[in-house]
C-alpha cells in the first residue's frame, strides 16, 4: 500500500464543521478505543504522542512537540505529524498534516460537545486566547450558531485586536477589556489558553451558560477553579484521557469539588442519549481532553473527504 500524503491546504477546503461532528457522534457507537499517551518534558517544553486503535476504524498515531518560546520568534508553539494506519493489515494509509488534524480534532471535539450541551438560541460567544485555536473556534461555532456575536479576550490585547481583524469580515466580533464582564455576559464561553492557573471564576458564569475548556493538557495546567465544576454539570470527551492525567479535573476531585460520580457522561454516552443539557438554567462545563481517539476518527474522516475530490482516489 502506498502512503497517501495529505497537506494543509489541500485538505482544508475539502471540510465541513457539520459533517465531522455527525461523523465522531457515529464513530463513538463503536467499540471504546485502545489508548497510550507518553509525555515528555524539558524545561518548559514538551513532547507529547498519543496512540489510538479503534476495532473497525484502524490505528493512528500523533506526536506533537510543545515549545512555548517560539511565540517570541513567531514560530508556532506546537508542531508534530500524524499517521494513519489501516484496520485490516496495519498498513500506513496516510501521513497527515498535524495542523490540519489538530484544528479539525480540537475545534470539532468542543463544537460536538456545544451542539448537546449548549443552549440551541445561544448567541454570545466569549473566546479566551487568541492564538490558533482561537481562530478554529470562532469558525467552528459560527457553523452552528448563526448570527452569533463574538467576544475575545486575551492576557495581551494585541493578540485579541489581531485576531478581531482576522476574523472580523466573517463574524461580529469584539474585544474584551475586562475578562469577568465579559464571562457574565456570555452564552458559551471557550478557552483555549496555556495558562497553568485559573482563569475562569465559576462565580462569574451566568445562568444556562456553556463552558468549554481545552487548554490544559498537563497535570499542572487548569483554566477554571473549583467553583465553575461545583457550579455545573461537568462532561468530558473521553473518561480515560482526563480524570487521571490533566489538572482541570484532577484538582477539583483531589479537593473534593466534585466526585467521580459528578462526571455525567462522554461521548461514548451519546448513543444511549446521557450526554445532553436537561434545562436552560442548568451551566454545563466540557473538558475538551482532545485524546489520541478523536485524532484517529478526524484523520479518518479527513482521509475519506480527501479521497472524494476527483483526482485524489486515483493518486499512486
Amino acid at each position: 500500500m502506498h502512503a497517501i500524503q495529505i497537506g494543509f491546504r489541500d485538505a482544508d477546503r475539502c471540510l465541513n464543521w457539520s459533517q465531522l461532528t455527525d461523523r465522531l457522534a457515529k464513530y463513538h457507537a463503536l467499540p471504546r478505543a485502545l489508548i497510550r499517551d507518553q509525555l515528555v518534558r524539558q524545561g518548559g517544553n514538551t513532547v507529547l504522542s498519543r496512540l489510538a486503535w479503534i476495532q473497525g476504524l484502524g490505528c493512528g498515531v500523533k506526536t506533537a512537540t510543545i515549545f512555548p518560546g517560539n511565540a517570541a520568534s513567531g514560530k508556532p508553539t506546537v508542531n508534530g505529524t500524524m499517521a494513519l494506519f489501516d484496520a485490516e493489515h496495519g498498513e500506513t494509509e496516510a501521513y497527515l498534516d498535524f495542523h490540519l488534524v489538530t484544528k479539525w480534532k480540537t475545534a470539532g471535539d468542543s463544537l460536538l460537545a456545544a451542539k448537546h450541551l449548549a443552549r440551541p438560541d445561544s448567541e454570545r460567544v466569549l473566546i479566551v486566547g487568541a492564538g490558533t485555536v482561537a481562530r478554529s473556534l470562532v469558525d467552528a461555532y459560527s457553523s452552528l450558531f448563526k448570527g452569533a456575536r463574538f467576544t475575545v479576550w486575551n492576557r495581551t490585547k494585541e493578540n485579541a485586536r489581531r485576531l478581531a481583524a482576522d476574523v472580523g469580515s466573517e463574524v461580529r466580533i469584539e474585544v474584551a477589556d475586562d475578562l469577568e464582564e465579559a464571562v457574565r455576559a456570555s452564552d458559551i464561553v471557550s478557552c483555549a489558553t496555556m495558562s497553568e492557573e485559573p482563569l475562569i471564576n465559576g462565580g462569574w458564569l451566568a445562568e444556562g451558560a456553556h463552558l468549554n475548556l481545552i487548554g490544559a493538557y498537563r497535570p499542572d495546567m487548569r483554566e477554571a477553579d473549583d467553583q465553575a465544576f461545583a457550579r455545573s454539570r461537568v462532561f468530558v470527551d473521553a473518561r480515560e484521557t482526563t480524570l487521571d492525567e490533566i489538572g482541570e479535573l484532577i484538582a477539583p476531585l483531589k479537593s473534593g469539588a466534585i466526585r467521580e460520580d459528578d462526571i455525567i457522561a462522554d461521548f461514548y454516552d451519546l448513543p444511549q442519549g446521557r450526554f445532553r443539557r436537561e434545562s436552560d438554567r442548568e451551566i454545563t462545563l466540557f473538558k475538551n481532553g482532545g485524546g489520541a481517539h478523536l485524532d484517529l476518527m478526524t484523520a479518518r474522516y479527513i482521509l475519506d473527504e480527501w479521497k472524494r475530490v476527483p483526482g485524489h482516489g486515483d493518486a499512486p
